[in-house]
């Protein structure tokens, strides 16, 4: 499931709330032991343009 995260994520990052979205989605599709590497992966290639939402979906999920 990660390796759909990779291809949706980047199609969908022109839209603030779309991308927010879709990356709840993928949040809860990934496996328990798979979020961390999503949210590095995430850091990486939309951390300057998005890091407050992935801040707030990731504590939210951790929560």
């Amino acid at each position: 499931m990660i390796e759909y995260a990779k291809v949706i994520l980047p199609k969908v990052s022109f839209s603030r709330k779309l991308f927010q979205k879709e990356l709840l989605k993928c949040i809860n599709w990934v496996e328990k032991g798979e979020v961390e590497v999503l949210y590095e992966w995430c850091k990486e290639n939309f951390g300057e343009m998005y890091p407050e939402i992935l801040e707030d979906a990731f504590t939210n999920h951790a929560a």
